[in-house]
């Protein structure tokens, strides 16, 4: 089914969106429940995503795998345009790679303490 371009650029189906995302359709609803992604809703009641929805998605899986929520996800997204430029990307990227960072750093300092010697119990 073709669906022609709405002035508010919200175009995409669900399935669409799940295609070009590599995910489920439930994910893409699951994604915009929990406020990573939004929709705008058809006369009909069906949910259009715009063009930037599955990047969105693509972006919260990779930080899903650092270790962040879903909140925490969709906190980092909450200041992306609706229409991001690479810069906006960029910052994004920034942001996830810090966290990412503190997290490994925090890891390896546990696994010191752990290879220490000490009795796990003591930790």
């Amino acid at each position: 089914m073709t669906v022609t371009q709405a002035p508010s650029g919200f175009v995409l189906t669900v399935s669409e969106v799940a295609a070009a995302a590599g995910v489920a359709p439930s994910a893409v609803r699951f994604y915009e429940q929990h406020g990573v992604i939004r929709a705008e809703r058809t006369s009909g009641d069906q949910r259009r995503f715009d063009a930037a929805a599955a990047c969105r998605i693509k972006v919260a899986k990779l930080a899903q795998r650092v270790g962040l929520t879903v909140r925490e996800i969709a906190d980092v997204l909450a200041d992306l345009p609706d229409d991001p430029a690479c810069a906006d990307w960029g910052r994004i990227a920034e942001t996830l790679i810090a966290e990412a960072e503190a997290r490994v750093a925090a890891l390896k300092l546990q696994l010191a303490e752990m290879n220490s010697g000490a009795r796990l119990c003591e930790l």
